[in-house]
């Protein structure tokens, strides 16, 4: 499930992306599917172990064109080991509402990007994310959650302060957020419950078949209740 359009990042052969916080390495994948050399870069050894162990699957499946690089790296956002403009194109996607600093990891982000390079950034959106905290303190004071809830002004104005020229946005998920304020209704840990059990077959069942008529829904949805907002900019020259 992606929630950067590459519609907007293109991405592809001469490409180097980092893919920061990455997590599971989503978009990471993508990446490399489409010719692209990738960092994948998060702070949890296990999820970049499993991460490295996809990437060699799909270049022994053949899914990686022939010298296209995939590489998991662990570390603190605040200080990546990477030089100065080091990547062309940058993801940034459902970190920095976790970051306490938020700026100081903007601003590190800048850093490794190349003057003119792109960046794509995904924060839950304000709205959802404002019904999830409403309904469950849990989801949001766990350790290692979502420490803010970002508007978009904010979040481009931030964005703006730190070196980009912030262009287009859009909203993402839409048939996602009813079920967060599902889980969150009935106890954000409670994966058990019938109803939340009902409505993740739903999204599996949407996310594996892709049909019309949740096409059409999430479209509708997405930009009132979407939930991620993704904001597309480009570093000064």
């Amino acid at each position: 499930m992606l929630t950067v359009d590459f519609a907007r990042l293109p991405v592809g052969p001469g490409n180097r992306v980092l893919d920061l916080g990455a997590g599971g390495g989503r978009h990471a994948f993508e990446v490399l599917r489409r010719g692209a050399d990738v960092v994948a870069f998060d702070m949890d050894p296990k999820e970049m172990e499993s991460v490295a162990g996809m990437f060699a699957a799909m270049a022994k499946e053949g899914e990686v064109p022939a010298g296209t690089s995939g590489e998991a790296v662990v570390g603190d956002a605040l200080a990546m080991p990477f030089p100065d403009g080091h990547f062309d194109r940058v993801i940034a996607s459902e970190v920095l509402e976790h970051i306490p600093d938020d700026l100081a990891a903007m601003r590190e982000l800048v850093r490794v990007l190349e003057p003119g390079g792109m960046v794509a950034v995904t924060v839950p959106s304000f709205l959802p994310e404002r019904v999830c905290w409403a309904l469950s303190e849990a989801y949001h004071t766990a350790p290692g959650g979502h420490i803010r809830i970002y508007t978009l002004a904010e979040l481009k104005a931030k964005l703006k302060s730190v070196g980009l020229d912030v262009g287009p946005h859009h909203h993402a998920h839409g048939l996602h957020s009813p079920y967060w304020w599902i889980k969150c209704a009935v106890g954000v840990n409670d994966d058990q419950h019938p109803v939340v059990k009902a409505y993740h077959e739903l999204l599996v069942w949407d996310i594996m078949k892709r049909p019309p008529a949740t096409r059409l829904a999430e479209a509708v949805l997405n930009p009132l209740i979407g939930k991620s907002v993704v904001v597309y900019a480009r570093k000064r020259t």
